[in-house]
């Protein structure tokens, strides 16, 4: 088995392979279909991955954030940007009838990842986990509840949450692309109780390959993850499989160097802490 970070995909891709089409859906909204995102040699050799129609659609967006050197300033330019286009702070020209409750009209692509860090397995987690789904064509493996019932309700009288999250992910390309042009990885690691709810195809020693689920919260900070569980999870992530960080946007993620990250089958090296040497 490769090193994680190797160049060389492991010999034996293909048998790992076999019997994951339940994890890859035949639809999505960006490049790439998912058998191929969401597969192995994909860790090893990404490719730019990009959602449908995105980056055209907000061509304006992205001219402004060019002429912005500072990162904060961007920053704001992009919260701005949200709030006028989503109709944020005006929702009656959003659609929704003066005098009505509101509801779930206040739901908006930073309650979800903000919920997100709260609860990854209640209503906002469900939304996020849907929405990867949809984009990247990539199942949900564990949702602790009813996803589907927990999704619907999540999105049900929203304002294009779904296309708001279409832009935070851009938007965080976007940035990663400038602060790590030279990197097309990140080591990252998350702290789990148990691997009960991680399919693992293959292992050997502290190697494994796993299919994690759709969309998984990592950390940059390996001390950090040791607060979380008895396992350590430690991945070489591709920059494209990141969604959000936890310094892309003022107060986003709640957890300390918290990264979300998009799923598929990756090589990792999982270490029990009783036993670390």
């Amino acid at each position: 088995m490769a090193q994680s970070g190797s160049s060389r995909v492991p010999d034996n891709t293909d048998t790992i392979c076999m019997g994951k089409d339940s994890a890859f859906l035949p639809f999505n909204r960006c490049n790439l279909p998912a058998s191929i995102l969401g597969s192995l040699p994909f860790q090893f050799h990404p490719a730019p991955l990009k959602l449908d129609g995105v980056e055209v659609l907000h061509r304006s967006l992205f001219k402004h954030l060019q002429g912005l050197p500072d990162t904060a300033a961007r920053a704001q330019r992009f919260i701005d940007y949200m709030t006028v286009h989503f109709c944020l702070e005006t929702l009656e020209e959003a659609g929704l009838e003066p005098g009505k409750p509101q509801k779930r009209a206040n739901a908006n692509y930073l309650r979800v990842l903000r919920g997100w860090g709260f609860d990854s397995s209640g209503r906002e987690g469900a939304v996020l986990k849907g929405w990867v789904e949809s984009r990247f064509g990539l199942a949900v493996q564990y949702h602790q509840g009813n996803f589907a019932f927990d999704r619907c309700k999540g999105l049900y009288g929203t304002n294009a949450l779904e296309s708001q999250l279409d832009l935070v992910y851009t938007y965080c390309q976007y940035e990663l692309a400038l602060s790590h042009s030279q990197q097309s990885h990140l080591t990252l690691y998350r702290g789990v109780n148990a691997l009960d709810e991680y399919r693992i195809l293959q292992r050997e020693g502290k190697r494994a390959v796993v299919l994690l689920n759709n969309v998984s919260s990592f950390t940059h900070s390996r001390e950090r993850a040791d607060e979380f569980g008895d396992y350590i999870i430690e991945a070489h992530v591709p920059l494209v499989k990141v969604l959000a960080y936890y310094d892309l946007l003022p107060k986003l993620l709640r957890g300390e160097g918290e990264f979300l990250v998009v799923g598929g089958m990756y090589e990792v090296k999982i270490t029990h802490l009783a036993f670390m040497e």
